[in-house]
């Protein structure tokens, strides 16, 4: 299927591993010129190399309001203008409701929820006046099934979630998409260190963890033409484990 976005431009947040890595890669197989960052240079630029001679790679902080900014403002002058915004964060760390404090809350708020409303609050405008832009957000299937022991991100990813459906109905007459992809586990180095994937893929009905490549495509299939009527909306990719219907 062509996706119908050669040419394209991309920011890509917090890419130089696990699935922003996996995303950008999607994107550049479909054409699309992209930009990623990292707080690391070594592991941003290294990152860049990986995926293509064309890859833009941008040192950027994005668990900040300053940071967040930088980045969009960053691939703008480097790129030129900004089709496609992938907003994504690493996870703040585990603990359960009560035993959460209250800063872990706001960092978890800063980290991925306001990035993300920074983000897209500096790169929509411009999409609007040229009448075609995509925002897919990589959050958490643990905005949909909070998840105990991941107190802190579960609120944050719901609240954010929230802002991406009111912000999809806003942008939706201009041809900009607004959507959030919400992974369950997948064999990331943050999943890794949880125990052996073998113990962890027996949790989940299809058998095994998700693979970060794969990933990605869902994310580049939500930047395509064909998903031009796909909006407001969030995709699990979480190999079944949601029990819910809706």
């Amino acid at each position: 299927m062509d996706l119908g976005i050669r040419g394209r431009t991309a920011a890509v947040a917090a890419a130089s591993m696990g699935l922003g890595f996996g995303s950008a890669a999607a994107l550049v197989a479909e054409g699309v010129r992209v930009a990623i960052c990292s707080r690391d240079r070594a592991r941003v630029e290294a990152a860049a190399k990986r995926l293509g001679a064309d890859v833009v790679a941008i040192v950027a902080d994005v668990s900040t309001e300053a940071g967040a900014a930088s980045f969009v403002e960053q691939v703008t002058a480097q790129l030129g203008s900004i089709d496609i915004l992938v907003p994504n964060a690493g996870g703040p760390p585990p603990g359960t409701p009560a035993a959460t404090a209250l800063q872990a809350y706001r960092d978890a708020l800063d980290l991925n929820t306001l990035s993300t409303i920074v983000m897209c609050q500096r790169a929509v405008a411009a999409m609007r006046e040229r009448k075609w832009g995509r925002i897919v957000a990589i959050t958490s299937a643990g905005a949909r099934s909070p998840i105990t022991t991941l107190a802190a991100s579960s609120t944050a990813r719901a609240a954010i979630t929230s802002f991406l459906k009111v912000l999809a109905n806003e942008v939706a007459k201009d041809g900009v998409t607004v959507n959030s992809v919400q992974p369950g586990v997948h064999a990331t180095d943050r999943i890794k260190h949880l125990g052996p994937i073998e113990e962890i893929a027996k949790r989940v009905p299809a058998g095994i963890v998700g693979d970060a490549g794969d990933f990605g495509k869902v994310v580049a299939f939500l930047c395509s033409e064909p998903a031009k009527f796909v909006t407001g909306t969030s995709v699990l990719v979480d190999g079944g484990a949601f029990p819910g219907l809706i």
